[in-house]
């Protein structure tokens, strides 16, 4: 079978948890009622680590903001190698850009979601986020660019 011929395969090889961390600036926040303002960052980025095979990782971080002071940050490098043959190569930033974080996120959720209960704060669950649209606006925004 050439490789023209050849079927397309994706999958998800291995899933891990790449960093992780939960830091409390400083103990007042327990003290204080908890009305929290939060900030989300989310951002992806993939490695190819051979012919085959690609790295996501999706980071998520989280800034909690109570009594206009830090309560908390935790963030999470959730990770993914991803099996990506015979994909045409128009699809693969697609794939790559919203696809694999797709995957990753209820993942990298969950592990937020842990570290700030053990951090003894109340259950932060995010909520869930259209990647495919923000991988689009992000071209939209990089084609706007490469006219300007």
């Amino acid at each position: 079978m050439s490789e023209e011929q050849a079927q397309p395969q994706l999958a998800l090889e291995r899933i891990y948890v790449k960093d992780m961390s939960l830091e409390v600036p400083g103990a007042e926040v327990f003290t204080k009622e908890w009305n929290p303002e939060l900030d989300i960052n989310l951002s992806s980025s993939a490695e190819k680590l051979d012919d085959d095979h690609y790295q996501v990782v999706l980071t998520v971080s989280v800034n909690a903001q109570n009594a206009e002071e830090a309560a908390f940050i935790a963030e999470v490098h959730q990770a993914g190698i991803f099996l990506l043959k015979h994909i045409p190569e128009d699809q693969l930033g697609q794939i790559l850009g919203a696809y694999c974080p797709n995957v990753l996120f209820p993942y990298a959720r969950e592990v937020i979601s842990d570290i700030v209960t053990r951090g003894s704060f109340p259950q932060l669950l995010l909520a869930p986020v259209n990647f495919d649209q923000a991988y689009a606006q992000s071209q939209q925004q990089v084609d706007a660019q490469g006219n300007a």
